[in-house]
């Protein structure tokens, strides 16, 4: 089955969204200069295209969950740890200590901050949702930056009233 990929400018960066009638494989994340303009500039193919229009919702604040059917690629274990990130609420993060909880094995936070920085589904798979113990905002394969941003846009400072 021949795989689809298209590019969509997004507030950080260049989304490199990968699937085909099956599924959204991949959503990464890229910087403006790793893509063509050519590329950003291409009809998008049809199996990729309620990914590109729920990504610009999300980013709007249109969205809080994705409705796609997603196809990931990853082990056994991978694919169980991606699946209790998507149990994270928009809005809310939790902790890596806390997914290996869920996952019923305390001693597996190291399998389980590996699974996540191997999920393929950025944004969709919400990695940037999980913290470190500590509250810190550890590992993101988008970077940091990235990771804070997302969180700022599911979660924003609401400015208090002085009176």
């Amino acid at each position: 089955m021949k795989t689809e990929t298209t590019y969509q400018k997004t507030p950080i960066g260049i989304a490199k969204i990968i699937g085909d009638k099956n599924g959204i494989q991949s959503l990464s994340i890229l910087d403006e200069e790793e893509v063509s303009v050519e590329n950003l500039n291409q009809s998008v193919p049809y199996c990729l295209q309620d990914c590109v229009v729920q990504l610009d919702e999300y980013f709007n604040k249109k969205r809080a969950s994705f409705n796609l059917t997603v196809n990931p690629k990853g082990t056994p274990f991978q694919i169980k740890a991606w699946r209790q990130l998507l149990k994270i609420p928009y809005g809310k993060t939790t902790t890596y200590l806390a997914q290996s909880k869920a996952l019923g094995d305390i001693k597996a936070i190291r399998a389980v901050a590996a699974a996540n920085g191997k999920n393929p589904l950025c944004i969709i798979i919400p990695c940037h949702r999980v913290m470190g113990s500590d509250g810190s905002l550890t590992g993101y394969v988008g970077g940091i930056w990235r990771k804070k941003w997302l969180l700022a846009l599911e979660n924003p400072v609401k400015q208090q009233t002085l009176f």
